[in-house]
């Protein structure tokens, strides 16, 4: 485990925009949270308007001018939005690609037909893994559920021992990989190594989703045995594959940016000397702007030319994809302004202040405040942003692999117990034809076994590297 403790806090920025006390702070910050989780859960507002909302009561109730506490948000809305808004574009235009050109059809069609029987449970998970990469979690839901039913239905399966590993493949990407909206703000905010994070968490993604998917499956097929529901079968045409990518061209565009982002981290690591051709190269192949826009570009032939689309069909999809993102980027973005308002009010001197002497790590300190503003809000990506905000200062003095151990601690927090004020809670019960009992034996089990042990493997490799 990190040997920092909360104790190696720093405060970040020039200094507070408020001279209150660490008690008016704490209150502040409370009230501001809670500012959020009202009009999140109560009032059913927008989550961007009730970040800024909590925003600014962040700032009255710390007693700051309202015209600076305007300034910090609207300083880290932007920041935010620069340093992670062309990345979510490109990650949507590429699962947009993905979808419209029948690839993510073809990796599920060829991987089931190859799957029979016992293997189909980590059939499942594989798919989802995969196409969950470059897709967001709604989306990926949307895309993969119609196959779990299915299967379920054709094979004879239960819904459960089906539907658990395909949800904790996608739920662990979410949460821990890149390009997801959380983990990349997560990745900016803590200033840490996209490489380096990626890799890492892609050695904590593999154990926690066969325990979270296939292992847990077999128990919740036992709690909940449901078969799919009839009304949310549907039988897809054979004809669809004449004119789908192949297999093997679609995998490799969608790992294409996962894997120049690992040879950047591989080459940092190894060759480590910034005058290097080799690393010059990979430095600039292996960034995240370049690693998507390259991995867009080649599906625009390798699935969108593949599949038939014309100039036009290939601009109309690029058109459809970048419209349901705009919630997303305003969502992060006010986030990214509420994590600079923490900061800018002074939230990381009082944690300074208030945990010297403390002996709790780093890491749990960070798993802990996701966890509690995850089962506040009920959306991981708002837990991982304003997590993410408020133990920035903790990254100050860490190395490279434990700011990369904190952003994946923060993400598997964020994922704990999904519950009723989730909106996947909802879409997974829906498609699922679940009680609400049933969803939470199921599914908030699932979430918060991916939560707790993904913690448990974030803390064993902060002990060996």
């Amino acid at each position: 485990m990190t040997s920092l403790s909360v104790e190696t806090l720093a405060a970040a920025g020039t200094g507070p925009i408020t001279s209150a006390g660490n008690t008016q702070l704490g209150i502040a910050v409370l009230a501001g949270i809670a500012v959020i989780v009202l009009l999140i859960t109560r009032l059913r507002l927008h989550a961007f308007l009730a970040l800024t909302v909590g925003s600014l009561a962040l700032g009255v109730f710390a007693g700051a001018p309202l015209a600076k506490t305007i300034s910090s948000f609207t300083a880290g809305l932007g920041s935010t939005v620069a340093g992670v808004g062309v990345l979510i574009a490109l990650g949507a235009i590429l699962g947009r690609l993905l979808a419209d050109s029948g690839g993510a059809d073809e990796i599920v069609d060829t991987i089931l037909a190859r799957a029979k029987g016992r293997a189909m449970p980590w059939a499942m998970v594989l798919i989802a893994s995969v196409i969950g990469l470059p897709l967001f979690f709604e989306v990926g839901i949307v895309l993969l559920i119609p196959v779990v039913l299915l299967v379920a239905k054709r094979g004879n399966y239960s819904l459960m021992r089906i539907g658990i590993p395909a949800l904790a493949g996608l739920s662990v990407m979410h949460g821990l990989i890149p390009p997801h909206p959380g983990p990349l703000v997560a990745i900016d905010a803590l200033h840490a190594n996209l490489g380096v994070t990626l890799g890492l968490g892609v050695l904590v993604a593999i154990p926690t989703v066969i325990i979270a998917g296939p292992l847990f499956s077999r128990y919740a097929a036992r709690w909940v045995d449901i078969p799919a529901p009839e009304n949310m079968v549907v039988e897809r045409a054979s004809a669809d594959s004449e004119h789908r990518p192949r297999f093997g061209a679609t995998v490799f565009t969608v790992l294409l940016p996962v894997a120049l982002m690992l040879i950047k981290a591989l080459v940092d690591i190894v060759v480590n000397d910034p005058d290097s051709a080799v690393q010059r190269v990979t430095d600039v192949a292996g960034s995240p702007l370049i690693a998507l826009l390259t991995a867009v570009l080649v599906g625009m032939f390798t699935l969108g030319r593949a599949a038939g689309f014309t100039r036009e069909r290939l601009s109309g999809t690029v058109d459809k994809s970048l419209a349901p993102i705009a919630g997303i980027l305003l969502i992060v973005g006010a986030g990214g302004g509420f994590k600079q308002t923490l900061i800018d009010v002074g939230v990381g001197q009082m944690i300074m202040d208030l945990s010297k002497g403390w002996a709790i790590p780093a890491l749990l300190l960070a798993w802990l405040i996701a966890v509690a503003i995850r089962l506040a809000t009920g959306s991981a990506t708002v837990a991982t942003i304003s997590a993410a905000g408020l133990v920035a200062p903790l990254a100050a003095g860490m190395s490279t692999t434990e700011t990369a151990l904190l952003v994946l601690a923060i993400g598997t927090g964020s994922l704990f117990f999904s519950h009723v004020n989730d909106a996947g809670f909802w879409l997974v019960k829906e498609y699922f034809g679940m009680t609400v009992g049933q969803t939470l034996k199921t599914w908030s089990v699932m979430e918060t076994i991916i939560s707790v042990v993904g913690l448990g493997f974030v803390l064993l490799l902060s002990l060996v590297l």
